[in-house]
């Protein structure tokens, strides 16, 4: 296992993060953190750790600065936080060690609409996409309807207002998708036996998309 700590310069902000990379990795998956969160997020760590035993590298960073973190407004800034995304992917692809590597995006909340914004650029080759608890509807239409990556959107069977979001979002798009309720789940996945089940239905997801000759 490769672990790293990692700063990429987005033009106006330098991002830290933490890379890590199984010995043969299938693939490497960019975390993109919802509104208020970090690449500390206990439950975004829990996801890429069971990513990492299943042989996917992952990098988590910090798309906000502390600074900019505190202005409320930038959480929900998705052309913002879809810019840092793509600086992340650009770095990642200008690295021996993950260029090769099929690239997959897990976005949570707020984050999931930038990774479905970035998924949407032809430009940036997105093998798979994962969304949990998130907000694709904010993506916006056309972007969902660009989408071409295999996407997975995971919503708590008990997050109501968040589901609805989400079957909207989920009738835009048009690639490979799936929309998966984890059952008795709120939307920060807190009960028992719940955020492993997002977990397993990420890696799953990623594996089987990473491996697929298109």
């Amino acid at each position: 296992m490769t672990k790293a700590l990692v700063h990429i310069d987005s033009g106006a902000a330098t991002m830290e993060g933490m890379l890590e990379l199984p010995d043969t990795p299938s693939g490497v998956v960019l975390f993109a953190h919802g509104s208020g969160s970090s690449r500390l997020s206990p439950r975004n760590n829990h996801v890429a750790h069971v990513l990492r035993d299943a042989g996917i590298g992952t990098l988590l960073l910090d798309l906000l600065t502390p600074h900019e973190d505190r202005q409320y407004h930038n959480r929900f800034d998705i052309s913002l936080l879809t810019g840092r995304l793509r600086a992340a992917a650009s770095w990642l692809g200008a690295q021996d060690a993950t260029a090769p590597l099929p690239l997959g995006l897990f976005g949570a909340s707020t984050g999931a609409a930038a990774a479905l914004q970035l998924a949407a650029d032809p430009a940036v080759p997105i093998a798979a996409v994962v969304s949990r608890g998130g907000r694709p509807d904010l993506a916006g239409s056309d972007a969902l309807r660009a989408v071409e990556a295999p996407t997975l959107l995971i919503v708590g069977g008990a997050d109501e207002p968040v589901i609805a979001l989400n079957r909207q979002a989920y009738g835009e798009l048009g690639c490979v998708k799936r929309l998966a309720l984890v059952p008795g789940a709120t939307h920060l996945f807190e009960e028992p036996g719940t955020l492993e089940e997002v977990a397993w239905l990420a890696a799953e997801w990623f594996t089987t998309y990473f491996t697929h000759e298109p």
